[in-house]
């Protein structure tokens, strides 16, 4: 093919995976990557738990499964190549009484289904076998869910991208888009200066502000994003040796998020949480000047969209279960105390906050799966959430694979290859 003037909006782990798999993979290219920090990795990817997910909970078929299966072991072999801090710890997901039973049975049917290996049901014997201080009447075992450090993975992926001469510019801010032709015109500013610039191809994975990128191209509106703060607590020090891997609540459907749960970060730090309450800002992490969490735009239009209101008015349990471990830290922590009663919450500290970019349309349904649209010039990631991370490098097989296929110079994503039995 031509040579193709190629640009990514977006230097979080999947921005940067697309990036790297453009200049790796389209031979002629040149690739620019826009990320209006300082760094990669600034938000969502350096704020999470660092899961790297098995693929339980995804309906089958769906991209979700997909491409999160493709991507664990993609990814796996990634960190293992490059040296970066990835385990298989393992998880558990814990029914506390036998009303989460057939939920319970239904999500391993749903695993299995996935192609998840190592998959095992424990009664509560069995559950102390693997997790000592965990509580439950069953639990679902996945031996091969995992923890890694995802912004070393961004790292790593950036320096690939540069190897194969893309170029990365931090403190670009990308503000339009604006199809001219068979052109993109793409506008970014920065501290000093701004400028317009001229792509054949542009795809945008700005996370948090993609549904306004969208919008600012002549996308669809919807799915909209209204972005959900996630608090966490650490274990002190002497209480790590209470959780070997992950712990995790069976995830009632009703409600639109999982609760609080137990995970090992691969520095050996445990987390609790998260929990889920509307942000004050799309940006509003904790390690964040104290303006740079409060946003009266950001807020206005969370609570300003009508699908907002529909959706808090399905979900009054759920707010009010979240808004008590919002307000409360005992609250808070009582929760993991249900399946790891032997945490003491003396000592128990406030840790990272990561915020999640909930894609929702206008009737309040959260989108699930992964959103991928937009023209043969301009491609929009919209959403994806969890497994997200986990997916990165599937995601961006499968994105570049659309982008190339869309302008008739390459295959299309079905051709990409299904999702494998690699473990993870």
């Amino acid at each position: 093919m031509s040579a193709l003037r190629a640009a990514v909006v977006g230097g979080g782990i999947i921005g940067t995976a697309v990036a790297r798999r453009l200049a790796r993979e389209v031979p002629g290219v040149s690739v620019t990557l826009f990320e209006k920090e300082d760094r990669l990795a600034a938000h969502q990817t350096g704020h999470n738990s660092g899961v790297v997910h098995a693929g339980l909970y995804y309906p089958p078929g769906s991209l979700k499964a997909r491409l999160c299966r493709r991507g664990v072991g993609l990814l796996t072999e990634f960190a293992e190549r490059h040296g970066i801090r990835h385990e298989e710890c393992g998880k558990i997901v814990v029914a506390l009484d036998d009303s989460e039973l057939a939920r319970l049975d239904a999500i391993h049917d749903r695993a299995r289904a996935n192609g998840v290996p190592g998959l095992r049901m424990l009664d509560r014997d069995r559950i102390a076998e693997v997790e000592p201080h965990a509580v439950g009447l069953r639990a679902l075992h996945s031996p091969h869910t995992g923890i890694i450090d995802f912004p070393g993975v961004t790292d790593a992926l950036a320096d690939e991208l540069r190897e194969a001469g893309g170029e990365i510019r931090l403190g670009r801010s990308v503000t339009a888009l604006r199809q001219r032709g068979a052109e993109v015109v793409l506008e970014s500013a920065g501290p000093e200066s701004s400028g317009l610039e001229a792509f054949d191809l542009v795809i945008a994975c700005a996370g948090l502000h993609s549904d306004r990128l969208a919008r600012r191209s002549g996308e669809s509106a919807e799915p909209r994003i209204v972005p959900f703060t996630g608090d966490y607590y650490l274990l002190p020090p002497e209480q790590r040796d209470l959780v070997n891997g992950l712990v995790y609540p069976v995830p009632d459907p009703r409600y639109p998020f999982l609760g609080v749960h137990l995970t090992r970060h691969v520095d050996g730090s445990v987390l609790l949480g998260p929990n889920a309450f509307l942000a004050p800002r799309r940006e509003a992490y904790r390690d964040r000047p104290a303006a740079r969490r409060y946003d009266v735009r950001d807020l206005a239009e969370a609570v300003g969209f009508p699908g907002f209101w529909r959706f808090a008015a399905r979900n009054v349990p759920a707010a009010v279960r979240e808004a008590r471990t919002a307000a409360s830290s005992r609250s808070f922590i009582d929760e993991a105390r249900r399946y790891v009663p032997a945490i003491d919450p003396e000592g128990v500290v406030r840790g990272p906050r990561g915020v999640r970019a909930q894609a929702m349309d206008g009737t309040g349904r959260l989108v699930d799966d992964f959103v991928i649209t937009g023209t043969d010039r301009v491609l929009h990631v919209r959403n994806a959430p969890s497994p997200g991370a986990t997916s990165s490098l599937a995601i961006a097989e499968y994105v570049v694979s659309e982008a190339l296929s869309r302008r008739g110079a390459g295959p299309g994503p079905d051709q990409v290859r299904a999702a494998s039995p690699a473990s993870g």
